[in-house]
């Protein structure tokens, strides 16, 4: 077996590219599993940060998530971790609200971490990056 497992860079289409060049890949896919970078919510279509209370932002930022583990071959309820940012911890209920309309507890919730941080890109107040696995036909 290898000691470097074989990497590969997924380039979604469907995921926003608020930088002419980004610095970092939208996810990366190795050992059955796809890690996608941090999201916010920047709306595609729009070209620029979603306005209005952090339940818009997080609903964003979880279909940029979404969008991204389609185009690598997974989904939301493949994810087995997620970590979220939020510049304010009392936006935790808030965004929990909206978090909670993606992850159904029927349907098993990741794992999760939720720490308040200094600052995020774009000035927003929430960013959330997760791990996932991929769909059995793209372990092959």
């Amino acid at each position: 077996m290898s000691s470097n497992p074989k990497k590969e860079v997924v380039d979604s289409a469907s995921a926003p590219k608020p930088f002419p060049v980004m610095p970092f890949s939208a996810a990366v896919k190795s050992g059955g599993m796809v890690y996608v970078s941090g999201n916010v919510g920047y709306d595609v279509k729009a070209g620029k940060m979603v306005e209005g209370p952090i339940q818009d932002r997080t609903r964003e930022a979880l279909k940029n998530i979404s969008a991204v583990l389609t185009d690598a071959g997974s989904s939301l309820s493949a994810i087995v971790k997620a970590n979220v940012y939020l510049t304010d911890m009392k936006d935790f209920a808030a965004m929990n609200e909206a978090y909670l309309e993606f992850f159904p507890e029927e349907g098993g919730r990741p794992a999760r971490t939720c720490v308040q941080v200094a600052a995020l890109p774009f000035g927003t107040d929430v960013e959330i990056e997760c791990t996932a696995h991929l769909c059995e036909r793209e372990r092959e």
